[in-house]
C-alpha cells in the first residue's frame, strides 16, 4: 500500500532574492522561447522540403510513365 504525502511551504525572500528570482525566470523564458522559435523554423523547413520531394517525386513518376518518342 502507498501512501501519497505532500508537503506545502511558503517562502519570504528578501527583496535581493525576490530580483534574483525574477531575474532567473526571466531569463529561463527567453532561452525557452528561442530554442522554440528555432524548432518552429526547422520544422517549417522540413515540410516545405518534404512537400517538395513529393512534387519532385509526382513529377518524376508521371515522366517514367510515358512513353519515349523514337525517331526514325
Amino acid at each position: 500500500m502507498f501512501i501519497h504525502k505532500a508537503f506545502k511551504f511558503r517562502l519570504y525572500p528578501n527583496q535581493k532574492q525576490i530580483e534574483l528570482i525574477h531575474k532567473t525566470i526571466g531569463c529561463s523564458r527567453f532561452v525557452f522561447n528561442l530554442f522554440l522559435g528555432k524548432q518552429k523554423e526547422k520544422d517549417a523547413y522540413w515540410s516545405i522540403t518534404e512537400e517538395m520531394n513529393k512534387k519532385s517525386s509526382s513529377n518524376n513518376q508521371t515522366k517514367k510513365s510515358e512513353k519515349p518518342i523514337r525517331v526514325s
